[in-house]
């Protein structure tokens, strides 16, 4: 059912497609989901109402939805077009084994499990589309949510849009990306490739002195690449990576390369570049860790709602509650801290209890008026 959907799902988005072919295409795309219980939605002349409008397509989103639509809010679901460079699943879709999640003991693909939990979210009747939100206006009571070629009218709104973790590139770096270049320490460090074998990180912050202490348990030496003189992270943070007898600072240096080894395989090494001599050198590690940073995707929102110094959204404590009532946030769009897969779908399903909550309090106060 998922590729056949997302075929289908393709096939709309075809503007190249004569009038007739469309119809006979969205007829066969409603047809098979009928016949499977499930709501792939087929855009509609006018603006789509819905109780709950949820943007984006991880386990925050997908967690939302399916509490949304057991709790018959029946909500629309934007999980994007290629948003962000991403396919509909979020960053989950380029890994490969995801071990981490509960409930798979073997382990799951990445782009498996986000089949999984698009699945669930239409076996329940959420409707998706797969179009990426451009705009959105929350000034009004009803809130507008569109894209290209739809408009929806939602009575609350679910932003689930995540963040990208910044990646470098440079020679080698697509081709060994997830065969030793990784971008999520937590995620992957204690992967079998990497244990008791030498590990780069490259970065200067708190997150990289993190990730290099988390590495030490794995890996028999980890070395920070960073192309400056001094770490910009805070002084306790330099401290703990500092001491470490297992971490090696490479300073004034950047990666230029990464290659395999003679037969293939996995990341084998990289060639540094030391910015002030020039000179090129080799650093054979078995995984290279990037950790400079995370964008969340907030550019849509427009400053419509409140985003802290880094652009992700400001949450009230203990909530999904953003600075526009009636407007939730949740997963990594709001999580600096964890950004993990079972983080973010704790938070989806807080966003939808809390959207539930919103919708009875407005019911009750629109019957007392």
């Amino acid at each position: 059912m998922s590729l056949r959907s997302r075929i289908f799902a393709l096939l709309r988005k075809s503007r190249k497609l004569a009038t007739s072919t469309t119809t006979t295409v969205a007829a066969t795309a409603s047809a098979t989901a009928s016949a499977n219980g499930m709501q792939e939605a087929v855009a509609a002349p006018g603006p789509l109402r819905t109780r709950v409008c949820i943007i984006g397509s991880g386990p925050a989103a997908h967690t939302a939805a399916v509490y949304a639509a057991r709790a018959e809010l029946k909500p629309v679901l934007f999980e994007g077009w290629l948003a962000n460079d991403i396919a509909a699943g979020g960053q989950l879709t380029t890994t490969t084994d995801v071990e981490n999640y509960p409930g798979f003991p073997e382990g799951i693909l990445g782009a498996e499990l986000m089949d999984r939990c698009r699945t669930q979210s239409l076996r329940f009747g959420t409707k998706i589309l797969t179009e990426t939100v451009t705009s959105v206006d929350f000034s009004a009571r009803l809130f507008r949510v569109a894209s290209d070629d739809t408009v929806v009218h939602a009575d609350s709104v679910v932003v689930a849009t995540g963040a990208i973790a910044r990646r470098l590139h440079f020679a080698g770096s697509d081709a060994f990306w997830n065969r030793g270049i990784s971008a999520c320490a937590v995620c992957d460090g204690a992967a079998p490739i990497f244990r008791n074998k030498p590990i780069a990180v490259v970065g200067g912050g708190d997150s990289a002195m993190e990730e290099a202490n988390f590495l030490t348990k794995y890996g028999s030496r980890i070395y920070i690449i960073h192309r400056r003189n001094a770490f910009r992270a805070s002084k306790i943070m330099q401290s703990r990576a500092l001491s470490n007898p297992k971490i090696q600072v490479v300073w004034d240096t950047e990666v230029v390369e990464a290659y395999g080894g003679v037969e293939g395989g996995p990341l084998a090494g990289v060639k540094v570049k030391n910015v002030v001599t020039g000179e090129v050198s080799d650093l054979q590690v078995a995984g290279l860790f990037f950790a400079i940073g995370h964008e969340p995707a907030t550019k849509f929102l427009g400053g419509q709602l409140e985003l802290d110094s880094d652009g992700y959204v400001v949450t009230k404590p203990g909530s999904t509650h953003t600075s526009v009532k009636g407007v939730f946030a949740a997963g990594d769009v709001q999580d600096k801290m964890y950004r993990q897969a079972i983080t973010a779908a704790g938070s989806g399903c807080m966003a939808a209890l809390d959207a539930e909550h919103y919708l009875q309090d407005v019911g009750a106060h629109e019957e007392t008026d």
